[in-house]
């Protein structure tokens, strides 16, 4: 069975990530289309052994695909998607544009693949902020295990959450350090390199940011509307790969040794957890991997029923590009969409 299938946003970062992922899991494609916005037009990206070149987002025919992978941003998102959605192809969306839509199912394909289903509503499937994503892949069988009540997650993001400008940003002021010069912040609110800033999105009226609201919200939605959730999101001077020390309280006694082999056996994770000198893996190790890795786990004594660990994971991957694709293989291994041809 194969599918004709569109990246939208192609020429980001992640549009480009979808792209190699495409290849590397080898999805069934009978005919990839490379769109963008007009700007974009002719801008060659890559795609197995060839070269596309982007298509006109505002005259390309959507009817002829069958699934399409979105990350243009939350504007394009919300403006597109619905018009895309009617003409019959799932629109599979990076952006936080439909995630907190009742009709929209928003999906971590090893937690909630059941969810799936319910993209005929609106032909529109979310995909979580990336914080999110490698959180509730760890939560996910240990909340199988012994049910949890709450979670307190503190963040350490790189700087390709905020996208090339966010890298960039990185980069010229790590040079100025050196004397080449100051540079003023642009995409952050205070200079990145070498130092980190406890904020990420805007600030909303009871002092969270939006991206600590996110990871409460989506959690709820994806995983259980029960666990209380309270998120610190911290951006730290490290281009790609998203780190997080996460403090759980179950409702039923877990103690590290379980929870150690659980996660060992859970799909999508891999533990390295040594307590010796680098046995535990830091975002500089995770750039490139599929897996959400986790390591110091450690039973949490001031609390009861208490668990910690440090989770880490390449989010331009897992975090964003993997996750859509691996829904995309959802729809597929489901039988949701029909396939152009068998």
């Amino acid at each position: 069975m194969t599918y004709r299938v569109a990246v939208v946003g192609a020429t980001g970062a992640v549009g480009r990530e979808m792209l190699a992922i495409l290849e590397e899991v080898d999805f069934p494609i009978k005919d990839i289309y490379a769109v963008a916005s007009r700007k974009s037009l002719g801008v060659e990206v890559s795609f197995a052994n060839r070269t596309l070149r982007c298509e006109d987002l505002e005259q390309f025919d959507f009817s002829k695909v069958d699934i399409v992978l979105m990350s243009a941003g939350g504007d394009v998102s919300k403006a597109w998607s619905e018009k895309i959605g009617k003409q019959g192809p799932i629109v599979i969306d990076n952006s936080s544009a439909w995630r907190m839509d009742p009709d929209v199912p928003l999906i971590v394909p090893e937690v909630n693949p059941d969810a799936v289903w319910d993209c005929k509503k609106k032909n529109i499937i979310a995909n979580p902020n990336c914080s999110t994503i490698q959180m509730v892949v760890a939560l996910k069988p240990l909340h199988d295990a012994a049910r949890i009540k709450r979670v307190v997650v503190s963040t350490y993001q790189s700087v390709a959450g905020a996208g090339k400008a966010g890298m960039d940003e990185l980069w010229d002021q790590t040079k100025a350090v050196y004397g080449l010069g100051e540079t003023e912040p642009k995409k952050f609110t205070k200079p990145i390199a070498f130092n980190v800033i406890p904020h990420i999105d805007v600030f909303m009226e009871d002092g969270q940011t939006k991206e600590e609201w996110k990871m409460k919200v989506e959690t709820k939605k994806i995983l259980d509307p029960d666990i209380e959730v309270f998120a610190t999101c911290v951006r730290v001077p490290v281009f790609v790969g998203h780190s997080e020390s996460i403090n759980v309280e179950f409702e039923n006694p877990l103690d590290e040794a379980e929870a150690r082999e659980i996660l060992r056996e859970a799909p999508g994770i891999a533990v390295v957890d040594k307590r010796e000198n680098g046995g535990y893996v830091t975002p500089k190790e995770c750039v490139g991997e599929f897996d959400t890795f986790i390591s110091r786990l450690r039973n949490d004594p001031s609390v009861p029923n208490g668990l910690a660990f440090w989770c880490v994971s390449d989010n331009l991957r897992k975090g964003a590009a993997l996750n859509a694709v691996q829904i995309a293989q959802l729809l597929d291994e489901r039988g949701v969409i029909t396939p152009v041809t068998a």
